[in-house]
């Protein structure tokens, strides 16, 4: 199945300063996270016959042109089961249709299947293209750098639980929300995970060593300069706390944390 990938501005703050948007297949297709309306998107949807849009979740930096592109096309719009209200508020429309994990759209002599991918956003789902295909990942996982999974939005076992399914597809390839294509998804993948598993470390060996509170737990957790990304730092902290909470690992409540012995 034919993927296009478009790159669009966003003034979000995302890793690349710039959204990918994607149309799959080509008579009919898919339209995939268009961020906002550009002259470069519009000649790419002109030339194909676009009957569906989806997001791979509603953050505002994947969402800014459902409303238009739909408008455009007449194209059927969808949203994750149970989560129509959120959509409404992400795109200011309502959708057509909702699926659930495993929902397949037939699409240019393929079929494109929803696959569940929660942690980075509680409706964040990934598009599996063809049978065996590359997968649209959404904010999942990105080529260089690391995702920001803050809670309360984020919820870090899930996003690892995601991460695992994923490697264990091994798709050929991953098309993120941001930057260029994965041509190494488990590699990728892997990379992700170990540096969570780092990160978990540091924030349980910060409370192990009295820090209490976030922003002792940063101290301990962070070795670089957090200016400009502390609020990030601190959202991504807390999921780990409260992950490591859920597992037994420390007592933590919503303020402060502490071995789960002392």
């Amino acid at each position: 199945m034919d993927v296009t990938r478009c790159s669009v501005s966003t003034s979000s703050r995302v890793p690349t300063g710039t959204t990918n948007a994607y149309l799959l297949g080509s008579d009919p297709a898919v339209l995939v996270d268009p961020a906002a309306r550009t002259d470069d998107l519009d000649r790419l949807v002109r030339d194909r016959r676009v009957e569906h849009v989806l997001v791979t979740h509603a953050h505002p930096d994947h969402v800014g042109g459902v409303d238009a592109y739909a408008a455009e096309t007449g194209a059927t719009v969808w949203a994750r089961v149970g989560r129509r209200d959120r959509f409404r508020e992400a795109t200011g429309r309502e959708p057509d249709r909702v699926f659930v994990p495993g929902t397949t759209i037939p699409i240019d002599g393929g079929r494109v299947t929803i696959l569940d991918a929660p942690g980075h956003a509680p409706d964040h789902v990934a598009l599996e293209a063809g049978e065996g295909g590359p997968i649209l990942c959404g904010d999942c996982a990105i080529r260089e750098g690391s995702v920001v999974v803050g809670a309360p939005e984020g919820d870090m076992r899930a996003y690892l639980s995601t991460l695992r399914r994923l490697r264990a597809i091994d798709p050929p390839t991953l098309y993120p929300g941001h930057g260029p294509a994965i041509d190494a998804p488990r590699a990728t993948l892997e990379r992700l995970l170990t540096h969570r598993a780092r990160r978990e470390r540091r924030v349980l060996d910060a409370v192990d060593d009295g820090a209490e509170t976030i922003s002792e737990i940063l101290d301990g957790a962070y070795a670089k300069d957090l200016t400009g990304v502390e609020d990030l730092a601190r959202a991504t902290v807390r999921a780990h706390l409260e992950k490591l909470a859920v597992e037994g690992r420390l007592a933590w409540d919503g303020e402060r944390a502490h071995v789960s012995n002392r």
